[in-house]
């Protein structure tokens, strides 16, 4: 007699227990069939036996069910792998809950379109008429917030405090004011949604939505909580607390998970929260990524002589700017590491880039205006020296 495999056996007694067919042959395919191989059969198969093709035929209707419930086990690598171990006897028993497997809502336009995948994902989760409750997640939230230009050099610990729809204290949720006030949906029986046939041409295909009565709660609340209004949500003042960190942009979005809205269904996960940072303006820099910008006023003198200007920084330390003599109005200096910390290598700092401006006094004494005409002579060009200028000019343009 040949001998079974430890884990072929427990297959086989339990196929023989449950009296099912192998989901591998349900599907026509093998154990060793890729997971585009396991999809391929399936719509294939549900496509052949799918109810709004068979009206009336009980046993396609069975088939339908069956290739439902093979493709809804292997399709989930968890699940194919406990049913390759212990086939239909597996520890814990049915993984679809003490009712059994019930089908899901596929239509023809999913088995064409590829929208099952999403109807099928959800099936582990839970058991019985709770799968087929909508999970939903609470609303994102977005918060400006205002940080001085210095927080970009060094970065900064920040709070704020905003409002947010949040679980209710008073009914800890459940939206009555007790626990006895809250009725399962006569309309929908728990299930939140709501099936109805509709006919499109030949064919006939079932459409699911949100029940009315319940707004898609599965539930009726009878005895409304008095702070909420039987929303299980009311209006509370939250204060976080966040870093911001060097080298940070003006409009970078910082999300902090589950401190958004509550969900309205008690299941369901909180938002998340996101923190849209706005960098205020410095007195005279400008930003250009990790580089820093600014403008020089000078006078003509220290443009021709040269000078050193120092002015305090960010970072602490002065800043010196050594301007050479004969500088020319529009030249820049550049300052490197002395801009703002790098996002991508904080170690790393940008430059500060120094524009020269030749600054003319809207206002001139008489005492510095009779000086000026006395130097007149020596500074002004001849009208040849005029007209080699112009034309060292051009040709420094061209070249440019």
């Amino acid at each position: 007699m040949e001998l079974f495999k430890e884990d072929r056996l427990n297959e086989y007694l339990g196929e023989a227990m449950s009296g099912k067919r192998d989901y591998y042959e349900i599907l026509g395919i093998t154990k060793n069939s890729t997971a585009s191989e396991i999809k391929n059969a399936f719509r294939s198969l549900a496509r052949k036996y799918h109810p709004d093709k068979n009206p009336g035929d009980s046993e396609a209707e069975i088939k339908f069910k069956e290739v439902q419930e093979a493709y809804a086990v292997l399709s989930d690598p968890g699940e194919k792998r406990k049913y390759d171990t212990f086939g239909h006897n597996r520890p814990g028993g049915s993984p679809f809950g003490p009712g059994g497997f019930d089908g899901v809502n596929i239509s023809i336009e999913d088995l064409f379109g590829g929208g099952f995948e999403s109807v099928f994902g959800s099936i582990f989760g839970s058991a019985g008429r709770n799968r087929r409750t909508k999970r939903q997640r609470g609303a994102d939230l977005l918060v400006r917030h205002s940080i001085p230009f210095q927080a970009v050099m060094d970065g900064s610990e920040e709070s704020l405090e905003f409002e947010a729809l949040k679980t209710c204290k008073d009914c800890s949720g459940i939206g009555s004011s007790t626990p006895e006030g809250v009725r399962e949906c006569p309309a929908c029986d728990g299930r939140g949604r709501i099936q109805r046939i509709e006919r499109v041409g030949p064919f006939t295909q079932q459409v699911v939505s949100d029940c009315s009565s319940c707004r898609g709660e599965g539930r009726i609340i009878q005895n409304p909580c008095s702070s909420c209004r039987g929303e299980g949500r009311s209006n509370e003042s939250t204060k976080v607390q966040f870093s911001v960190p060097p080298g940070i942009e003006h409009g970078t979005r910082l999300r902090m998970s589950g401190y958004g809205e509550s969900a309205k269904s008690e299941t369901g996960d909180p938002g998340h929260l996101y923190i849209e940072i706005e960098v205020e303006e410095h007195e005279w820099f400008e930003r250009d990524g990790a580089d820093l910008l600014m403008a020089v006023p000078l006078s003509y003198a220290d443009l021709v002589l040269g000078t050193t200007i120092e002015i305090p920084h960010l970072d602490g330390d002065v800043l010196k700017i050594k301007i050479p003599s004969g500088s020319k109005p529009g030249q820049t200096i550049s300052l490197k590491g002395r801009g703002l910390p790098n996002q991508n290598s904080r170690n790393r700092r940008g430059s500060v880039m120094a524009l020269l401006k030749l600054d003319i006094p809207s206002k001139v004494s008489r005492g510095m205006k009779k000086k000026l005409l006395d130097l007149k002579d020596e500074i002004n060009f001849s009208e040849e020296e005029l007209k080699d200028k112009i034309r060292e000019e051009a040709n420094s343009r061209r070249r440019g």
